[in-house]
C-alpha cells in the first residue's frame, strides 16, 4: 500500500455563511491524502498508473470555485469530484482549513476532515 499526499492547496474563495464572506472572501487550505495499492506505478513508472497530483490540485480548484455556505458542503464535493476521477478501492481523505473565521475572537483557522 502507498500513500499520495498533495498538502497546502491554497485557494483564495467566497465560502461562508454571512453575506460578507461571498464578497470579500476569504484564504482556504485543502490537503488531499490517497491510501491504495500503487505498485503498477511503481514498477511501470507511468502515470497512468497512479493518482495525478496535477489533476488533484486542479479538482480542488474547481470545486472551491463553487460558493457554498459550509466547508462541510465543500469537502464532500471535492471528495466525491475525486471519487469519480479515480473510482476503485482507493481511500481518501480531504482537509479542508478555513483561516481566519469571522467568528468572536483571535482564531487563526477552522478545519474539516472528510473520509471516504
Amino acid at each position: 500500500m502507498g500513500l499520495i499526499r498533495v498538502n497546502g492547496i491554497r485557494v483564495f474563495a467566497y465560502h461562508g455563511c454571512l453575506a460578507e464572506e461571498g464578497r470579500i472572501g476569504g484564504q482556504f487550505q485543502v490537503d488531499v491524502s490517497v491510501l491504495g495499492d500503487f505498485s503498477n506505478a511503481e514498477a511501470s513508472d507511468s502515470l497512468q498508473e497512479t493518482v495525478d497530483y496535477g489533476r488533484v490540485t486542479a479538482i480542488v480548484k474547481e470545486q472551491m470555485a463553487i460558493r457554498a455556505n459550509l466547508i462541510e458542503h465543500v469537502a464532500r464535493r471535492i471528495l466525491d469530484a475525486l471519487k469519480a476521477e479515480w473510482p476503485g478501492e482507493l481511500a481518501w481523505q480531504v482537509r479542508l482549513v478555513k483561516e481566519h473565521p469571522p467568528v468572536a475572537g483571535a482564531v487563526d483557522h477552522v478545519v474539516y476532515e472528510l473520509e471516504g
